[in-house]
């Protein structure tokens, strides 16, 4: 199947034209506006001189999902007036071997293209807007990686869950839109909600596929803005209709309509257990649910508040995510890690704004212990981490960017972190990047210039830089050469911090692994990020860039003897 159609635009009479090359017995997605109310939009889809198909839509307000089966294979044309209709996205893929080889992209549009970015390796969605991972599990021998999405700009806007699948977390193909919106929410493009955040579980032996739970949010809706659903999907790439199984907040607790974003998981005691975030008149909260249902169905009841933070006033305990860490889940000496967002926390002391959170303790399926706790990311920008428990332990990914980057404004093409391992050693919680990233090296750079002074010249700017230090905490300066931002990476008598400033007339927050004395570094750059990996995940940090240029130069500068060895390795997917 063909990855692009090809344009063969006939702008003088207002038909636009494309052309694809179909296999027998594929499944056409599109999405379709009408320019003026009350003329409908329409895609008309022709092989050869035989007409197959004309996709029709009334709505003028948004696009408009619509769907063919298309029989026989050959080249296809795609026409439509631009008189009267507005394309959004379309799509074509086999339901035969979709999981293999994905969908292909025939067209999507200027305002919701995916960044030309051939040399970048962090996950990106094949169109329009991406934020929380979703879903991230292994299934059927892939991992597969749902996310939120809106398909028709780079904008938040209603809510679809995207899907991709991986065989090694780095090289994704893309698969056709997971969840849709409701229809009422489908309807305009107000933003008032969609399909929100959750996560998947696998169905029994004997029933192949999974089973999905999200937050369906609907503003302004009485008497809840946010219920919990549940789906089934027994191919991996379409779903049946979802079913409500927790149409209101548990009573009592003072809590506001925040209640969203359901973790589900086996527990300890071989129940299912979901994990919903909240917020009281105190701070976040995270709210446990359990079930006797072997498949997660129904039947879920309110067993506790398993957690709460409230050292950041009134923020929002959001996507809450639990794996064991050290041993099985019923275990009785294994650890537990629990993480969440903070939605709107600030740190006082640093600037730093939506800070995530991992506590590890004891869990009996019932009640958390907490031993300890740290900061996830001291750059802030992996939000929603989600984990599973994969062959070789648990690994995470988040949301390459914060919120408070985000304009109603500004368009904002964002990424996926690098998936984290997620170890516990010696009372601390590490987040290395999977061992699959050194795949990533294509050839050594550098081993010599960066450590003694010199400017170093990035190409593409996808790189690896491996620092070794003589001492734990010995000082350097890091300065990396952005065009659009003062970006650079420091160890002083402070601890490790991404120095970063927009220089936008604003003062930037201190990004900043307070008291740090790492004895080894990774810096991951690439286009629009940089991922720091300090003591084998020990501090890690995270710092979206804006814009779609590369780091152009790297100079190390440091005390004589402090800097044992500078690698750089270039990077390519």
């Amino acid at each position: 199947m063909t990855r692009h159609a090809n344009p063969v635009s006939l702008p003088d009479d207002g038909i636009e034209t494309l052309s694809a090359f179909l296999p027998a017995g594929a499944t056409l997605h599109a999405w379709l506006k009408a320019v003026h109310a009350g003329m409908p939009a329409e895609l008309r889809i022709v092989q050869g001189d035989r007409d197959i198909g004309r996709l029709t839509a009334q709505n003028s307000e948004e696009f408009e999902f619509v769907t063919l089966a298309v029989e026989p294979a050959g080249e296809t044309l795609f026409s439509y007036d631009v008189a009267t209709t507005a394309v959004s996205v379309i799509y074509a893929y086999s339901p035969a071997d979709v999981l293999e080889k994905g969908m292909a992209v025939l067209y999507s549009g200027d305002v919701n293209a995916p960044p030309d970015v051939p040399d970048s390796y962090h996950f990106r969605p094949p169109f329009g807007w991406m934020n929380d991972p979703n879903g991230f599990g292994r299934f059927d021998d892939k991992v597969h990686l749902f996310y939120q999405n809106y398909p028709h700009s780079l904008r938040w806007n209603t809510m679809h869950w995207g899907h991709a699948v991986s065989d090694d977390f780095l090289h994704w193909t893309h698969m056709p839109v997971f969840l849709f919106p409701s229809a009422e929410l489908s309807a305009r493009a107000d933003g008032r909600g969609g399909a929100f955040s959750g996560t998947a579980i696998p169905l029994s032996a004997d029933a192949p596929g999974i089973r999905v739970f999200f937050t369906e949010q609907i503003r302004d809706r009485a008497p809840e803005e946010q219920i919990q659903l549940t789906a089934v999907s027994h191919d991996m790439v379409t779903v049946r209709p979802p079913e409500v199984i927790l149409p209101e907040r548990p009573v009592g607790f003072d809590l506001s309509s925040d209640f969203r974003d359901p973790y589900v998981v086996k527990g300890p005691d071989g129940r299912w257990k979901m994990l919903l975030g909240s917020r009281d008149h105190a701070g976040g909260v995270i709210l446990l649910y359990e079930t006797d249902d072997p498949e997660a169905a129904g039947g879920w009841t309110f067993v506790r508040i398993l957690h709460r933070e409230d050292r950041f006033g009134m923020t929002a305990a959001e996507c809450p995510c639990i794996v064991p860490l050290d041993g099985p889940a019923n275990g009785p000496k294994t650890r537990w890690a629990l993480t969440f967002g903070l939605l709107t926390s600030r740190d006082p002391a640093t600037g730093r704004r939506n800070i995530t959170i991992a506590t590890v303790g004891r869990f009996d399926g019932r009640n958390f212990v907490k031993e300890f706790e740290q900061e996830l990311d001291f750059g802030t920008d992996a939000y929603a981490f989600q984990a599973f428990v994969d062959r070789s332990g648990p690994i995470g990914i988040a949301w390459l960017a914060n919120w408070t980057d985000v304009s109603k404004k500004a368009d904002f093409p964002s990424a996926m972190t690098l998936p984290r391992r997620v170890l516990l050693k010696d009372s601390t919680l590490l987040t290395p990047p999977v061992a699959a990233v050194e795949s990533l090296r294509q050839k050594l750079v550098d081993d010599i210039r960066l450590r003694s002074g010199e400017t170093l010249v990035l190409a593409n700017g996808a790189v690896e830089i491996v620092i070794a230090l003589a001492a734990p905490g010995a000082a350097f300066d890091l300065e990396l050469d952005h065009p659009d931002v003062e970006l650079g990476l420091r160890i002083d008598q402070e601890g490790l911090s991404i120095i970063y400033d927009a220089s936008d007339g604003k003062s930037p927050p201190h990004y900043i692994a307070a008291g740090a004395r790492p004895s080894t570094l990774r810096v991951f750059l690439d286009i629009g990020s940089i991922e720091v990996f300090a003591d084998d995940g020990r501090w890690t940090g995270t710092k979206r860039l804006p814009g779609l240029n590369a780091v152009r130069s790297a100079r190390l500068v440091a005390p004589k003897g402090n800097v044992a060895t500078a690698r750089v390795w270039q990077l390519k997917l």
